[in-house]
């Protein structure tokens, strides 16, 4: 078994917006354990153990870094001191978020861009990059076949991961491909009544380190830190 590491965003244990959406999602990352998802009104006749199913496995979280093996000449030790590193470098800061459609998909996205959280983004897949080991064919391949742009198969092939810096999109997943925009609008108008009182400004004050023991283990937190780099 080869594990994988990932870096994303997630707020505290304690936080309010991870109790809520480790209960919406129906698994907590921190601890691994079952959560009791509250009954939504508006979503009667809808498979919820399915439409969260990989939200679930991977845990509330936004992308930073995708997914990736160790190098097999580095150690965790490693790379958790390089994170650790990593977190000094950047103050906390402050953006809005909102549950909104990305593509079929709903997530917490933020509501305009960001440049602190670009940068944030740009450091972890450039500055942790020497601790990912190459993509395996079938990873590579998986993608290829998938279909991407010439840039974006620039970008996979440099760094493991397609979607980017430019094409690069804060999301933190609801739920999965819902393709009938009508089913669709129906989950969105009662995700963003359940979340409301998430929406608008939000404190971005921690990073963390996922771990996936194995590709059919789910991802847990390894490890979360506050961001503690000097103010602009």
């Amino acid at each position: 078994m080869i594990p994988r590491y990932a870096i994303y965003y997630a707020p505290s244990a304690a936080h309010p917006l991870t109790m809520a959406a480790s209960a919406w999602l129906g698994r907590d990352a921190f601890t691994n354990t079952v959560c009791e998802r509250p009954d939504l009104v508006g979503l009667e006749g809808i498979d919820l153990d399915q439409l969260t199913q990989d939200a679930r496995h991977y845990g509330f979280h936004a992308t930073l870094k995708a997914p990736f093996e160790l190098h097999p000449e580095q150690e965790e030790a490693g790379l958790l001191s390089a994170f650790s590193a990593l977190t000094t470098r950047h103050a906390p800061f402050k953006a809005d978020i909102q549950v909104a459609a990305l593509g079929p998909f709903l997530a917490f996205v933020l509501a305009e861009r960001s440049s602190q959280m670009q940068a944030l983004h740009t450091d972890c897949v450039v500055g942790l990059d020497g601790f990912r080991a190459p993509l395996s064919e079938f990873d590579l391949n998986r993608r290829l076949h998938a279909g991407i742009n010439p840039r974006h198969e620039s970008q996979l092939r440099e760094y493991g991961y397609p979607y980017i810096f430019d094409d690069f999109r804060f999301h933190m997943t609801l739920t999965e491909r819902i393709s009938d925009q009508t089913v669709r609008a129906q989950v969105l108008t009662v995700l963003q009544d359940h979340f409301q009182d998430f929406a608008g400004p939000h404190d971005f004050e921690t990073l963390a380190i996922f771990k996936q023991e194995a590709r059919d283990q789910p991802f847990t937190i390894l490890e979360l830190k506050p961001l503690t780099g000097p103010g602009v």
